[in-house]
């Protein structure tokens, strides 16, 4: 996989992969970890994060391995929202771009809006050609073989 490295020891989210710190997994596979974000920006906020570390979306390539990784990390974070937050008005699942994103681990936004507090939500918008937010379902545009 592109962009693919031996874990980290210095990426939290690395550490949080493996296991080695007490952050509760809400699901966990050979391939995704997926946890609380620890400063919510909606009433459900959860990461999908490989295992393998991959630093940013830039990272990714039009190939089935990363298209196949994407669509996994998506598949879970729709599962556990509709588990969790079934009654939620809407959800949204992307990922922040360089320079705007706060760890070089790759990792997919799940949120069950609405966001808490309102304000949030500027976090979570595309910027064009900027950056900011991408929507997993537009990033797996991009990546499709």
């Amino acid at each position: 996989m592109a962009g693919t490295a031996a874990a980290s020891p210095s990426c939290i989210f690395c550490q949080i992969a493996r296991s080695s710190t007490t952050t509760t997994l809400l699901h966990t596979d050979e391939k995704v970890v997926a946890f609380q974000d620890i400063n919510p920006s909606a009433s459900r906020h959860y990461l999908v994060i490989p295992v393998d570390h991959i630093a940013t979306v830039k990272d990714l390539r039009r190939r089935t391995e990363d298209y196949s990784l994407v669509s996994h990390m998506l598949n879970v974070g729709q599962t556990l929202l509709s588990r969790d937050a079934p009654n939620s008005i809407q959800y949204r699942f992307g990922f922040h771009q360089p320079p705007l994103n706060s760890v070089n681990h790759l990792h997919l936004h799940c949120l069950a809006l609405p966001y808490v507090p309102r304000w949030r939500r500027v976090k979570y918008s595309s910027l064009g050609p900027l950056g900011g937010f991408i929507e997993a379902r537009k990033l797996l545009e991009r990546l499709k073989p």
